[in-house]
């Protein structure tokens, strides 16, 4: 397997909210000038069709992350009009669950309580026995082998779809990672004020006292160095391919290399056929 289990900061508990909160935002500037959300709506449309559900479960959701951004690109195309997004994180972001819960008439919310996406069965209220696609975007590097495979067993064991998107690319030697060190250090400075909602906390710690730049700088360069390449999903994969549930991974087109893993169970097994 290529991929090396580094470690990334916003994995450990003690590491402070406020600045995982800054951190995430950066995320999502990234996001947005990768086109993103975009390219994550047509899988997430297929895969709920195929699926036949209107229920989403994003796990490791941060501030919320670009599913926000796919719902509503999705609900403007018909049938699509009642899809509800369910936002978890085992460290959810309390300031982004509150905005987000607060909204009348959304179909988005945030689970407040932990969610542990290795543990994900039964974990999420109001949605025990309902079928809903699971979703991980630029997080499934995060889990070590036996925790991501513990992801994939538990979706297709509960015939369940999922959704795994990556943004990282871990397809060049891993010395050029940690080379990256000092251009996600720059990159940080330029795009900070394309951060929304700007905070106070954001500024001062990346021009006066540049600590969000050095941990992004790290966990960014990281993250490369930690995602599972497709020769690595094959991996993990292995002996979990069946008649009634299907996988697929791939590349998908436009900015940058993104890479994705779709698991969906075959008609047959939705119908108990």
């Amino acid at each position: 397997m290529k991929r090396i289990h580094l470690f990334e900061l916003e994995d450990f508990s003690w590491f402070p909210g406020w600045l995982r909160a800054c951190m995430t935002r950066l995320i999502m500037v990234m996001h947005r000038a990768l086109g993103t959300s975009e390219a994550l709506a047509e899988l997430v449309a297929r895969a709920l069709s195929e699926s036949s559900t209107s229920n989403i479960i994003d796990l490791c959701s941060g501030s919320g992350g670009p599913m926000v951004d796919v719902v509503r690109i999705l609900r403007e195309r018909p049938g699509f009009e009642g899809i509800q997004l369910t936002l978890t994180d085992l460290y959810p972001n309390t300031e982004a669950a509150e905005r987000i819960n607060n909204q009348e008439g959304s179909n988005v919310s945030y689970q407040t309580s932990p969610v542990d996406a290795t543990k994900i069965d039964g974990e999420v209220t109001g949605l025990r026995g309902l079928k809903a696609l699971r979703t991980m975007v630029s997080s499934f590097h995060h889990m070590k082998p036996e925790d991501a495979r513990k992801i994939l067993e538990s979706a297709q064991k509960s015939r369940q779809p999922i959704c795994i998107f990556e943004i990282s690319d871990n397809g060049h030697p891993t010395l050029l990672s940690l080379i990256a060190l000092p251009i996600n250090f720059v990159m940080c400075l330029f795009i900070t004020p394309l951060v929304r909602p700007m905070t106070l906390r954001q500024l001062v710690f990346t021009y006066l006292l540049p600590i969000i730049p050095l941990c992004f700088a790290w966990d960014g360069a990281v993250s490369n160095a930690r995602t599972y390449t497709l020769d690595d999903l094959d991996e993990l994969l292995r002996g979990l391919r069946s008649e009634d549930y299907r996988w697929e991974k791939g590349v998908t087109a436009g900015r940058a290399k993104k890479l994705y893993l779709l698991g969906i169970p075959t008609r047959d097994a939705r119908s108990g056929g």
